[in-house]
């Protein structure tokens, strides 16, 4: 998703990835699940088939671990701020982790086209040798979105188009 910031020093967007469920919601369904396994397991011990409660214990640890993780991936933040003379990127989860500030107008923008017409143009800021991924996480349409505030702003944005002798498997 792209949000725009109140900001004093320029144009402010907020890039995160879409969220279909909040924490409380995956949790929520997770106790349901556990408790259809639950019953389901309780029934079959008491057919006798007792080894199905352990399988239903491992299967629910496995449920909890992927969601929780990718619950955590969801939650991941960049903070772009393009300014008069600076671009300042900041990453991050639930606080700041990394930032960068570049010189804005010897940054450029790199959008690789993808291979596959599903798939999101991969986004990477670019001065001298240093090279920022941006917004890896966005779909389709917010990297498209992106790409168009970028270049309202003055960004120069550098296209790439795949090579045609790429196959289908990459």
């Amino acid at each position: 998703m792209v949000e725009h910031l109140n900001s004093q020093d320029g144009v402010r967007l907020l890039l995160t990835p879409n969220r279909s469920l909040s924490w409380r919601g995956n949790v929520q369904i997770w106790l349901a699940l556990l408790a259809l396994s639950a019953l389901i397991a309780t029934g079959m011990a008491l057919a006798g088939a007792w080894v199905i409660v352990p399988f239903a214990g491992l299967e629910l640890a496995a449920l909890a671990a992927g969601i929780y993780l990718t619950s955590r991936a969801c939650q991941r933040r960049e903070v772009l701020t393009i300014g008069e003379c600076n671009i300042h990127l900041e990453k991050g989860r639930t606080r700041k982790l990394t930032e960068w500030t570049l010189p804005r107008p010897y940054v450029r923008v790199h959008l690789d086209a993808p291979v596959h017409p599903f798939a999101p143009p991969k986004l990477a800021l670019i001065h001298r040798d240093t090279e920022i991924s941006l917004g890896s996480f966005l779909n389709v349409d917010d990297t498209e979105r992106l790409v168009q505030l970028l270049e309202s702003r003055g960004i120069v944005i550098e296209r790439k188009t795949p090579d045609p002798e790429i196959g289908l498997w990459f």
